[in-house]
């Protein structure tokens, strides 16, 4: 049977309009969780999304149908659910992590398919999810799959996962240039990244194709920065002309300002209080996304 005859299945025999408002509700369940979880990290803010929209050129990039294509951005949404097993003094560290701390976080894509594994829809995000760190050679984890074993959509989130964390800053290291990711993705073809998919990217990069969202946590949006810790600080497009805003690493706070329909900010001096700093999902991202995933997968 399909995946997408087992979708069909799991909604029932209603009216399609039933049937896509069933969809819809189930993958915002999976996107709200994984929004959660990335919103433990102050560094991490709008990686989802990012990791989501390359993946989604790349697939239309490589041919791939419409379906395939919606099943693999919404898989690169959800690639880091596992991430939540992690404990905060590693996933926030503002230091190189050590082999032992390394180890924990390589624990992450086998948590997150336990995690997600009895969800209705988990076949979806599977592959995103448990194998978006192997690597042709061998040489990824958790289980040392080689080449074509992985399946094409772990191959394309690993890719644009790898690309993100590169060209995002880090608290030990600014974000790298586009051009200068491009080219470690370029030598390291065939062994950390497929070939195929790894040269499409490379293609998409050169002709200006991802810089619309490096550095952005929407569309349109870019991350903003703040004076101590750099670009950490994500605005929604529900955010307007007079909110505070908090940095979600050093809690700083800032106020918003609107120039030319663009909002900006500037340090209050003050710091945010527990209340201030707790994860605002950002809901606008999350139906964008299940609203085209929800009707591709069923179209």
């Amino acid at each position: 049977m399909s995946l997408l005859s087992t979708i069909k299945g799991l909604l029932g025999t209603g009216d399609s309009n039933q049937q896509l408002r069933q969809q819809e509700d189930l993958l915002t369940s999976l996107l709200v969780m994984a929004w959660m979880v990335e919103a433990r990290d102050p560094y991490t803010g709008g990686h989802l999304w990012r990791v989501s929209q390359f993946s989604n050129l790349l697939a239309n990039r490589a041919g791939l149908a419409a379906n395939d294509v919606s099943r693999i951005t919404v898989g690169a949404f959800l690639h880091d659910l596992g991430k939540i097993s992690v404990p905060d003094h590693i996933l926030g560290k503002k230091d190189r992590l050590t082999e032992d701390e390394y180890a924990v976080i390589k624990t992450h894509p086998e948590v997150g398919w336990r995690m997600l594994s009895s969800h209705p829809l988990a076949k979806l995000a599977e592959e995103a999810i448990r194998a978006h760190h192997e690597t042709p050679d061998g040489k990824g984890y958790p289980r040392g799959l080689i080449g074509f074993d992985i399946s094409v959509d772990a191959r394309i989130v690993g890719i644009c996962d790898a690309f993100d964390a590169m060209t995002s800053t880090r608290p030990y290291r600014k974000g790298m240039p586009v051009a200068q990711a491009l080219s470690i993705i370029q030598e390291n073809l065939g062994t950390q990244f497929d070939r195929t998919m790894g040269e499409r990217f490379i293609e998409l990069g050169q002709e200006g194709g991802l810089d619309h969202i490096v550095g952005h946590s929407d569309a349109g949006i870019p991350m903003q920065s703040c004076l101590m810790c750099g670009p950490t600080i994500v605005v929604q497009r529900s955010h307007r002309e007079g909110m505070n805003l908090y940095c979600p690493s050093c809690t700083g706070e800032y106020a918003t300002h609107t120039t030319a329909g663009r909002i900006s900010l500037s340090p209050t001096g003050k710091t945010g209080l527990p209340k201030d700093l707790e994860p605002q999902v950002d809901r606008d991202v999350i139906a964008d996304t299940v609203r085209s995933s929800a009707r591709a997968l069923l179209a």
